[in-house]
């Protein structure tokens, strides 16, 4: 079934249950109906137009801003000169644009575009709106220092992404970077702003951008990841223009950035974990919340929610713990799993060769999980040296024109890495998560482009969660201790996030709760710590959007019994990218209304 049959479907629905509690007396003759259709249609046609236009410019606008957007998105662009504006003049004018955006879709009924792309493109934009509105409370850009993927890493990566092919690209490659040292410096100035109002990053947060900036600082000169542009065109002049140009200005400017952090900001940074040290932080905390589950669900809720699906899986864990060790406890199976020596990595090149071979193996099996395969390559490729130890995670870059999809994967301290967590991670980050869920995407043909450059990590992180539980069913895992490790963990996230920002847990803490699902070595807990700090409501994300694709599977099965199709449902649920949950679930339904 195609994605507009489902959408079609969804319009039917939609219409028959408007009648059944509103519909006023039908018409009498042929010819009023057919007047009555024709007031609709153009109302349809007219709403339909207008989430068009505020889409196209949305994405202009994304674009045209924050350029960079392109290269985490996989998209070609025109022009490689861009760099993100990121002066409050700036952020006022497009907080400006926003509201005049939002202010015309909430002028759409989305009944009105149910059966066409639209509805799925006022889906994405509604939900994006109005939590950027949301999200405004937070003031993100006055305390923006983030060890996770910060500008600092972000635009080390695109340095290495810039196309260099011709003598125009090669110029505008340096019009880019020569706006770098004014980027940096207004960084500073946004901080020191963010201070005087009582707005900053953790301290812990701060330590460990340093040590991301010292290594990157480290490097000599034509092993930087900011000269790579010049090793990469092997044209002399501009090797020379780019070489100055990085010596004399983008690293003196990442060296005053760096000291500023260390010799001023460290000291006057908060020592709170919980962003409710913040101004408005309570309200900071539950927007963000929403913005990244894209449910309406309170961090209340969420922590309840959180510790009952621990619970549950604590259950499982032991009956796995059973059936592999004869163990009944929970903390000796997790001890047994923990300590398993053949469990452990001895080197890097054995940690990197068997994710690779776990992401093959994964491959060959999705044609008979999925009927839309897409043909995007996914490659493992390893953390830069810079970026080993610092508290980056494991993550995924989506393919682009010149690469394929790239599972980024840390080889740091191999020995203290689990082979059952490498299988997860692998299959969370590739197939059948990340990597399949955005590949379908980009290949689905109709979607307005603006789904390309806005990701919900409640429907994303949710597949991916979802894929790990997948994985198992596949046949997929090649441990023990994989099955038992990916029922430990999950839900944790829903427990330990709002507990840090709500509940006043401690690092120590939160730390001795998650360590007791033995998924993760000391310094791993540690860094996870961090990270909830900077990305407040993010690691709930995953369970929450786990959880509602695991209840959707269980309603298509229970309503479509011998006629439910794993292939057919997962092609519904990846084929319109990380469409918020409440559309995800009307989506499905529609879907189950059809087949029925």
């Amino acid at each position: 079934m195609t994605r507009l049959s489902v959408l079609r479907a969804l319009t039917l629905l939609t219409a028959l249950s408007m009648c059944l509690f509103a519909c006023s007396e039908p018409p009498t003759d042929d010819a009023a109906s057919e007047t009555d259709q024709a007031a609709i249609d153009n109302v349809s046609d007219d709403q339909a137009a207008l989430v068009n236009t505020v889409a196209d410019r949305y994405y202009a606008e994304t674009l045209l801003r924050v350029p960079e957007t392109a290269y985490f998105a996989g998209l070609e662009i025109e022009r490689h000169d861009g760099l993100y504006d990121n002066s409050p003049a700036a952020s006022r004018v497009a907080e400006q644009s926003a509201d005049a955006m939002l202010k015309q879709l909430e002028t759409v009924d989305p009944a009105s575009l149910a059966g066409t792309p639209e509805w799925i493109t006022y889906a994405y934009l509604i939900q994006q709106l109005q939590s950027d509105v949301a999200q405004r409370v937070c003031r993100a850009e006055l305390w923006n220092v983030n060890q996770m993927g910060g500008w600092h890493s972000a635009y080390a990566q695109i340095a290495q992404l810039q196309p260099v092919g011709t003598a125009e690209l090669r110029q505008q490659a340096l019009d880019r970077w020569s706006k770098f040292a004014g980027f940096v410096e207004q960084e500073i100035a946004n901080l020191k702003a963010g201070l005087q109002q009582g707005y900053s990053a953790p301290k812990a947060v701060v330590r460990r951008v340093i040590d991301q900036l010292d290594g990157l600082l480290a490097l000599e000169l034509e092993s930087s990841p900011f000269y790579s542009p010049g090793v990469r065109a092997e044209e002399p002049t501009f090797a020379a223009d780019l070489q100055q140009l990085v010596s004399q200005a983008i690293l003196p400017a990442l060296q005053n950035y760096r000291d500023y952090l260390a010799d001023s900001y460290l000291e006057a940074a908060r020592e709170e974990l919980s962003v409710t040290a913040n101004p408005q932080g309570l309200a900071c905390y539950e927007a963000s919340l929403q913005g990244y589950t894209t449910l309406n669900r309170t961090g209340q809720q969420t922590y309840e929610l959180g510790q009952q699906t621990v619970a549950s899986n604590r259950e499982k864990v032991i009956e796995l713990g059973q059936l592999a060790y004869g163990l009944d406890d929970f903390k000796a199976i997790l001890d047994k799993v923990k300590n398993d020596p053949a469990d452990r990595f001895s080197s890097q090149e054995e940690l990197l060769e068997f994710s690779r071979a776990r992401v093959i193996a994964a491959e060959q099996e999705m044609p008979d999980w999925v009927s839309n395969m897409p043909e995007q390559p996914v490659a493992v490729v390893p953390f830069e040296a810079h970026e080993e130890g610092t508290g980056r995670s494991a993550h995924y870059n989506p393919a682009t024109p010149e690469r394929p999809g790239e599972y980024r994967i840390p080889l740091y301290q191999p020995e203290e890495q689990s082979r059952g967590n490498a299988e997860v991670t692998a299959y969370h980050e590739t197939w059948p998560g990340h990597h399949l869920q955005v590949a379908v995407s980009q290949s689905t043909e109709g979607l307005h482009p603006v789904t390309q450059i806005i990701w919900f990590s409640g429907p994303g992180e949710g597949w991916a969660r979802y894929a790990e539980a997948l994985a198992e069913e596949m046949g997929l895992y090649a441990t023990t201790t994989a099955p038992i490790k990916r029922r430990a963990w999950p839900a944790r996230g829903m427990v330990v996030d709002p507990g840090i920002h709500l509940f006043g847990w401690t690092r120590e803490q939160a730390i001795e709760f998650m360590q007791e699902s033995g998924r993760f070595p000391d310094a791993r807990a540690d860094e996870l710590v961090d990270r909830i700090a900077i990305l407040p409501g993010q690691l709930t994300a995953y369970d929450s959007g786990g959880l509602e694709i695991v209840a959707l599977r269980e309603q298509a099965e229970a309503a479509l019994g011998s006629a439910f199709d794993i292939r057919e449902f997962h092609d519904r649920v990846l084929e319109n990218g990380t469409i918020p949950l409440s559309q995800l679930r009307a989506h499905i339904e529609a879907w189950i209304a059809t087949k029925q």
